[in-house]
């Protein structure tokens, strides 16, 4: 009987495994090179703990279950609950800012469908305890240089930024109540995806007033900040939000990265824990989902019985880069096999000095494989060329005068060589 894999999965044959590396590989060198230090935890938590930061209905989006005592548990969906348990939990040893990466496996209990599965691995960036827009900065810069690390340019992705503090008090200037302002964060959220009369036709029922209508259409069709003020007078509180994310592209200019950047109202992200700069990055067609995004959580590890602390972060997953660096002819020659050397032997007699050398080699460091079976140094050849092997080291009789036959693969040149000389430069 054969079993299929389960719907929403990958299985990482060497060639796909190798992609996986390759992107995981650059985003912990991006973060290493940013100031970032590794963290991980448990593949599952209490449940309650996704229920305090999303509410009850994040059951229904997570892989659920009942460990043997009972307890509810749930295969991790994201990981910044987890960030947040662990700072609240040695929030008193741990040196400020803290600067923690990693590159959790998560699932999801979603339908499948292009770029998005129910199991990925997603890069995630967090600084804690700064309070300035420098820090949402920082964030961004690190992703930008991984994503100019892999030969994206400002030419195929954008990072589009927006900040929840901002809106917030412009809505509120505008006279929407804060019991109002999350139920609209969810529309507002949507105003991209939703026909434009379907959206007016779910704004009124959350605004009743046809004048404060009309000014949150105003606000959510701005293409620059300088035009939010012509929306509506704006509050101190408001205006001091408007001046914090020029701010931050002014600090994103200093930077180097304004290029990749832009101002974009829409980005509102509808997750409620969101209190500041927002941001999703996309390719510039916008032909696919968000490569990745987050924002400031300035309430988080206080929702989860810490202290009142700031928070900011980013989230990045592998399926959507993955086809995008595959649609931008970025992916490479990722193979997993690129010998330095192969060993060959034409005589079962000499298979022991074969096995020999190749110790020898692959204790110096050498990439080394060796043919499991002697004879035929036409089809060991082959295998060499199909391992990507640079030379291919032929043991023959000339094992018994002390020489090794070497071959050059690319350039199709052989020649011999002193055993003990070519170990001994091995050693050195």
């Amino acid at each position: 009987m054969k079993i299929p894999p389960v719907k929403g999965t990958r299985d990482f044959y060497p060639p796909i495994m190798a992609m996986r590396n390759h992107l995981t590989d650059g985003w912990k060198a991006a973060s290493v090179r940013n100031g970032f230090e590794e963290y991980d935890g448990p593949i599952f938590e209490m449940l309650k703990m996704y229920q305090v930061k999303s509410g009850d209905e994040i059951v229904e989006q997570l892989f659920s279950l009942q460990d043997r005592g009972g307890r509810d548990l749930a295969i991790r969906p994201e990981i910044t609950p987890t960030l947040a348990r662990m700072v609240n939990q040695q929030i008193n040893a741990l040196p400020r800012p803290i600067k923690w990466f990693s590159v959790p496996r998560l699932c999801r209990a979603e339908r499948p469908q292009k770029g998005r599965l129910r199991e990925f691995f997603q890069w995630n960036i967090d600084i804690i305890g700064i309070e300035d827009v420098l820090a949402d900065a920082e964030i961004l810069f690190c992703a930008v240089d991984y994503l100019k690390s892999v030969g994206l340019t400002d030419k195929d992705i954008v990072v589009r930024i927006s900040s929840r503090r901002m809106l917030a008090e412009v809505l509120k200037a505008i006279g929407i109540p804060d019991d109002q302002l999350d139920p609209l964060y969810v529309l507002l959220d949507k105003i991209n995806k939703l026909p434009a009369e379907a959206f007016s036709e779910k704004l009124a029922e959350l605004v009743a007033d046809s004048n404060q209508q009309a000014k949150i259409q105003a606000l959510m069709q701005a293409k620059s900040i300088q035009e939010i003020a012509s929306v509506t007078p704006l509050t101190e509180t408001a205006q001091a939000a408007v001046e914090e994310l020029n701010r931050l592209f002014d600090t994103l200019k200093t930077m180097g990265i304004a290029d990749y950047c832009m101002f974009d109202i829409s980005i509102v992200r509808g997750l409620a824990y969101y209190t500041g700069v927002v941001f999703e990055i996309y390719d510039r067609e916008k032909t696919l989902r968000a490569i990745g995004g987050g924002g400031r959580y300035d309430n988080l590890l206080k929702q989860f019985g810490g202290p009142q602390v700031t928070a900011t972060g980013l989230g990045m997953g592998d399926c959507v880069l993955g086809i995008l660096l595959e649609e931008k002819g970025l992916i490479t020659d990722l193979s997993t096999r690129n010998l330095d050397y192969f060993v060959a032997c034409a005589d079962g007699q000499y298979q022991s000095k074969a096995i020999e050398i190749t110790a020898i080699l692959r204790n110096a460091g050498k990439i080394t494989n060796y043919s499991y079976k002697t004879g035929a140094l036409g089809k060991q050849f082959k295998q060499a060329s199909e391992q990507k092997a640079t030379k291919t080291i032929i043991i023959g009789s000339e094992v018994e005068n002390g020489q090794l036959a070497i071959k050059d693969m690319a350039a199709g040149e052989q020649s011999l060589v002193d055993w003990a000389e070519f170990v001994s430069k091995l050693a050195e």
